[in-house]
């Protein structure tokens, strides 16, 4: 007799630009219980740790990223943002490897209902593709650039300029099954609420 699949989490795919305020929502979703994967953590710590990854990153790069056992990121930085086909290439690199940690995670978490998957990039990486809901966390511009500035210390300009570098709330939209409204007037956690109610509890 053939057995019944195992159900598996509804993974849930947060994103937004710099600024929105996805990793809040993220907190508030750990805070009601569902682990959340933070893919930029991940990959940071799979550049350290995967040995086949490591030594792609060496061959593209540079064996001088690697310092004392860390990863020197100013100089990757430096390396890969001048070099747009460069950086095609170490994300063709990190992101298979990001997407297989992931796949390994969810079957960890298989007993519960939702999981969720915090992305900056989930759109433009393809990463769509490895959850069932998109939620897209929008906040106005002006209300990013204040928290950007807040938060890291930097220029109008340079905050401007990296909203201005990310793919538009507009474009995120096309892809994504939910919207967040965080612009401090609309409470986040019953929004949240309301969103995970719409949901079915897992995928079969």
């Amino acid at each position: 007799m053939d057995q019944a699949p195992k159900p598996s989490p509804l993974r849930i795919g947060i994103t937004g630009g710099i600024g929105s305020g996805k990793s809040v929502v993220a907190r508030l979703m750990r805070a009601m219980g569902i682990p959340v994967y933070d893919s930029d953590r991940q990959a940071k710590r799979l550049m350290l740790t995967d040995a086949p990854l490591r030594q792609q990153l060496i061959a593209l790069l540079g064996a001088d990223i690697y310092e004392g056992g860390a990863l020197n990121r100013p100089l990757v930085a430096s390396r890969i943002f001048s070099q747009p086909p460069l950086l095609r290439q170490v994300n063709a690199a990190v992101h298979p490897c990001v997407r297989r940690d992931f796949a390994a995670w969810v079957q960890r978490h298989a007993h519960l209902p939702f999981v969720g998957f915090e992305s900056a990039i989930l759109i433009e990486a393809g990463f769509e593709h490895d959850v069932d809901s998109i939620v897209l966390v929008t906040a106005p511009e002006s209300l990013r650039l204040e928290r950007i500035l807040q938060r890291d210390h930097t220029t109008p300009q340079a905050a401007a300029q990296r909203i201005g570098s990310q793919l538009s709330d507009d474009a995120k939209a096309r892809s994504a099954h939910f919207r967040l409204v965080n612009d401090g007037l609309h409470p986040l956690l019953p929004q949240l609420t309301a969103l995970l109610e719409a949901l079915p509890c897992s995928q079969q």
